[in-house]
């Protein structure tokens, strides 16, 4: 008794310790899994011929919204969408790019897609701060200090900038230190630390080197701002002067810790 029991064990150990099983599948799943996995492929080749090879997702218009100066048929024409083109397949970097490169008044756009066939350019234009004159017309400078455009018609409340380099020294050097680009993004800065009141108020921005850069304001007041340096501290200290001294001609702010004021 005690020889077949143990020759039952060794049997069972034996088989339980051989090769696993094989699971097989009866032939109703094996039909349900092909069924399955023709219906993956034939979703999968659908889905692609309709984004890239139907005529129902193609690129047929092209919508344009922010512009303020340009025309959206000058941003459609620079943009160069290609239109029947499958919409999956648009290269909206590539559009963008062109845009900024071709049409240096817009500052940002946004190319969506928006289906099943339109593509959305959002356009952002840079706006002036400032004006160089150049002849007859007028170059828009943006607050980076990008020249961006020019018109033939100074917009209104965009102060003009003036060089008025003279023959000295101290001025040749600042032209030939800092350039005239360096100059102009210093004038920028100006004005972006002006207090609105006075911004609204001012008819030009006059250079004469790096660091005398003055105002003239529409009813003939002037200011002598100094450098662009302390643009803050300045603004508060020419707000100051002119609640103490509102019938003063003329501010001088250059040393904000100094300011003096003449003229009625």
């Amino acid at each position: 008794m005690a020889g077949s029991a143990t020759a039952e064990r060794g049997a069972r150990q034996q088989e339980s310790s051989g090769p696993p099983l094989v699971r097989r599948w009866g032939p109703r799943r094996l039909r349900m899994i092909i069924i399955l996995a023709l219906a993956v492929v034939l979703l999968g080749t659908g889905v692609v011929w309709v984004l890239y090879g139907s005529q129902w997702l193609r690129v047929e218009r092209v919508s344009v919204s922010g512009t303020r100066v340009l025309t959206p048929d000058q941003v459609r024409e620079a943009a160069d969408v290609p239109v029947g083109s499958p919409l999956v397949s648009v290269d909206t970097g590539a559009i963008a790019a062109r845009l900024r490169a071709r049409l240096p008044r817009v500052d940002s756009v946004d190319v969506v897609r928006s289906w099943p066939g339109e593509i959305g350019l959002k356009v952002t234009e840079r706006k002036p701060v400032l004006l160089v004159q150049k002849g007859r017309n007028f170059v828009e400078v943006d607050d980076k200090g990008v020249r961006f455009g020019t018109v033939s018609q100074a917009p209104q409340g965009v102060p003009l900038l003036e060089f008025a380099l003279a023959p000295s020294s101290s001025a040749s050097a600042s032209l030939r230190r800092f350039g005239e680009d360096r100059l102009v993004r210093e004038a920028v800065k100006v004005v972006g630390d002006l207090p609105s009141a006075v911004a609204r108020h001012t008819r030009s921005l006059k250079i004469r080197s790096y660091d005398d850069i003055s105002l003239e304001w529409d009813d003939g007041r002037t200011v002598a701002w100094g450098s662009a340096e302390k643009g803050v501290a300045k603004a508060r200290t020419l707000a100051a002067l002119l609640k103490a001294s509102p019938g003063a001609r003329h501010f001088d702010v250059s040393v904000p810790t100094a300011p003096a004021s003449a003229g009625s």
